[in-house]
């Protein structure tokens, strides 16, 4: 790799990394919510609200029901590694719920997503993927749950700063077309694989060590980058190989959002796709970005410094998040 391209791309990971370093500091992916009705008797529903828990602390979220519902019994919560789990009976009368408005309050002050769904009697299934700043949904006959897992596949990488990062180190390390297409293809191939599996509960792993092994893929992968000796590295022969590697781990990491909010009965398949197509549209997008972004610093000279700092910063942001999952741990 010259000097010069050497450079380029580094100086354009500190770039990303410095453009998002309030959100990056935080970097746990961003998980939709989920609220789901399940229709037990002619208008009486058992609600189930997933939220997305952020550094250990529940988000100011509190669903909007329609007027005329009113709650008449209630459970527990309970807790997951990245979510808060609410479970209610509510009575909404001979009206039910289709045709009526349903929110979230406080949506708008994150970037959360969260997918409503009602399954009636009959066992017919309505959903709407509820978007801050947009206003309540109306569920309404003939709804369909699959176009919001595309959506949330793509918000779910863009917005994953820790999957970002690690595939902007990949485009730092290779130098020429083919094996970047190889090298992204094996980590495609590799993160489908294994969120496949984890989505349909075939290989289940716990969320949290999971996000453990990811920060530590980072630390790994920046740290190599810095080595003089990179030509003679593994990770510069067959770089293809290191990413579906590490691409295992991400792959059950993508898959902490569909836990969440589950996968639609009689769409299983349809669902999943989708949701891994987004994932795959939302990294062809940082992919792109960053290649037309080290295309414009070519144009630019760089100082000596900035050869190697980018990618001890990856380092750091690496190691930072690494030491707060284990710490989650306990």
């Amino acid at each position: 790799m010259s000097t010069a391209r050497a450079v380029t791309r580094a100086f354009f990971a500190l770039a990303c990394a410095s453009a998002f370093m309030p959100l990056l500091v935080e970097a746990h992916e961003v998980r939709p919510g989920f609220i789901g009705f399940t229709e037990t008797a002619p208008g009486t529903y058992q609600v189930v609200w997933t939220q997305p828990v952020a550094g250990g602390l529940r988000l100011a979220l509190v669903p909007v029901l329609p007027d005329h519902c009113a709650e008449i019994a209630r459970g527990l919560p309970t807790a997951t590694a990245g979510a808060l789990t609410e479970r209610w009976t509510v009575d909404c009368g001979a009206a039910g719920l289709l045709g009526a408005p349903s929110s979230v309050s406080g949506l708008e002050r994150t970037l959360t997503d969260v997918l409503v769904r009602v399954t009636t009697l009959d066992g017919q299934v309505h959903s709407e993927l509820l978007r801050a700043g947009r206003g309540p949904v109306v569920l309404a006959e003939g709804g369909s749950t699959l176009p919001g897992y595309l959506s949330l596949g793509i918000e779910h990488l863009l917005f994953g700063f820790d999957h970002i990062l690690f595939v902007v180190l990949l485009v730092v390390l290779i130098r020429a077309p083919w094996p970047l297409v190889r090298t992204v293809t094996a980590f495609t191939a590799a993160h489908t694989i294994t969120l496949g599996l984890s989505a349909l509960s075939l290989v289940v792993l716990p969320q949290r060590p999971v996000e453990v092994l990811i920060a530590l893929s980072i630390l790994l992968l920046a740290a190599e980058l810095t080595r003089a000796d990179l030509k003679e590295r593994l990770l510069y022969q067959k770089p293809w190989l290191i990413a579906f590697v590490f691409g295992l781990l991400h792959g059950f990491g993508f898959a902490g959002a569909l836990k969440e909010i589950g996968l639609p009965d009689g769409a299983v398949l349809q669902a999943l796709l989708l949701f891994n197509l987004g994932v795959e549209v939302g990294q062809l997008a940082v992919i792109a970005v960053s290649l037309v972004g080290a295309w414009a610093l070519s144009r630019v000279a760089l100082p000596r410094f900035a050869r190697q700092a980018p990618l001890y910063l990856a380092g750091s942001l690496a190691s930072y998040w690494l030491i707060g999952r284990i710490v989650a741990l306990g």
